[in-house]
């Protein structure tokens, strides 16, 4: 392979690797005073959809 060939497979590689490094660190150690208290599924929204105009 080529010099450009494996710069670019490292570059690739590399960035692959700290993306995912990055994304467990975000969930494994990312306190949850970062994270919002209460996310709404659903069923917790209400529409009004059914109420009567």
């Amino acid at each position: 392979m080529e010099i450009g060939g494996w710069i670019l497979m490292i570059f690739s590689v590399g960035t692959v690797v700290t993306l995912f490094v990055w994304c467990l660190w975000k969930v494994l150690f990312c306190s949850p005073a970062d994270t919002p208290e209460h996310l709404h599924g659903g069923l917790d929204i209400d529409t009004h959809d059914s109420d009567e105009s």
